[in-house]
């Protein structure tokens, strides 16, 4: 029989469905258009279905009409976007995860220490931009192994450790001990900067890719998180591809497999997953077995004004 192992947890992770309904809620509450700095969140889904509803993704901040509602997005910005926001008498609605807020809050105190912080991550990502921009003058980016063993920073230079949140936890662990091994004065924070979603949802994966002969990973192709977790199954030694919907599926894949693991990124909607799953039924994959690796129960507030009763009038804009 042609089996799935179907990996839990999965899918939205506490930040993402945070972020989402805060774009809800403003639309509810005030109406379109409501204005969002970048993707929401990384998946185009997701994206177009708020767009749908009457969200309009931008760029900068720059294209939001002056006094417009702007939401930023779950991966956070830079203070110089917060200041021209500011300039241009925008309405913020901040929907930047409260684990990337604690990066830079790190990002903060450490340059206020005086120390050089190194940004483990990738300098295109859109919430490595962020935090970097926190303290550009003092902040080098640590892209790979080979970058943590030759940036000129001397060995005696005070310094301090920050990470991307969605990344493999293993590649991270390199990088990180490499760092250590330069500088004796390398101060860490007292918890990760990985994110438990990132970190649960790869632990989940390696445990289904080690049983399967195929793994495939639900998740856009701009997700960091989902494109780690296709690397943690290959790593683990299975074949493993990132599946933005059931539409990306190629049959061929299927030849000789007779286990498949699934799983989704933090930012995939379950729907998706879902019709992957009907798919695979399609191809005789009828058999689903939930493999449980840890239980997740992480719930963010949304921002006061959007959980406290709209005023009368507030709607209109």
């Amino acid at each position: 029989m042609r089996t799935v192992l179907l990996a839990e947890p999965r899918g939205f992770c506490a930040g993402v469905r945070r972020a989402i309904a805060i774009v809800e809620q403003a639309l509810e509450r005030y109406g379109p258009p409501v204005y969002v700095r970048k993707e929401i969140v990384h998946n185009h889904h997701v994206v177009a279905d708020l767009r749908s509803r009457g969200a309009v993704f931008v760029d900068s901040e720059d294209e939001v009409p002056e006094g417009a509602l702007c939401i930023f997005s779950a991966h956070g910005v830079a203070p110089a976007v917060r200041d021209n926001a500011a300039r241009r008498s925008l309405d913020v609605i901040d929907a930047t995860c409260p684990l990337v807020a604690k990066v830079h809050q790190e990002a903060r105190r450490f340059a206020r220490d005086g120390r050089t912080l190194l940004l483990v991550g990738h300098s295109s990502h859109e919430e490595v931009e962020g935090t970097y921009g926190e303290a550009p003058d003092r902040t080098v980016i640590v892209e790979t192994v080979q970058d943590a063993r030759s940036i000129e920073i001397d060995a005696a230079t005070p310094t301090a450790l920050l990470t991307q949140t969605t990344l493999s936890l293993d590649e991270t662990r390199e990088i990180t001990d490499a760092l250590r091994d330069r500088f004796p004065y390398l101060a860490i924070p007292p918890t990760s900067d990985i994110c438990y979603a990132s970190e649960n949802r790869q632990q989940a994966v390696k445990a289904i890719a080690r049983r399967a002969d195929l793994v495939l990973v639900v998740g856009s192709a701009n997700s960091s998180n989902s494109i780690r977790m296709v690397e943690v199954a290959q790593a683990a030694g299975a074949r493993a591809h990132l599946v933005p919907d059931a539409d990306h599926l190629t049959a061929a894949w299927l030849d000789g497999v007779t286990t498949v693991g699934v799983s989704a990124g933090a930012s995939a909607p379950e729907n998706l997953v879902d019709d992957l799953l009907a798919v695979l039924a399609g191809h005789g994959f009828a058999d689903i077995r939930v493999e449980r690796a840890a239980t997740e129960n992480v719930e963010f507030t949304l921002p006061a004004r959007l959980n406290a009763p709209a005023a009368e009038g507030e709607g209109a804009r």
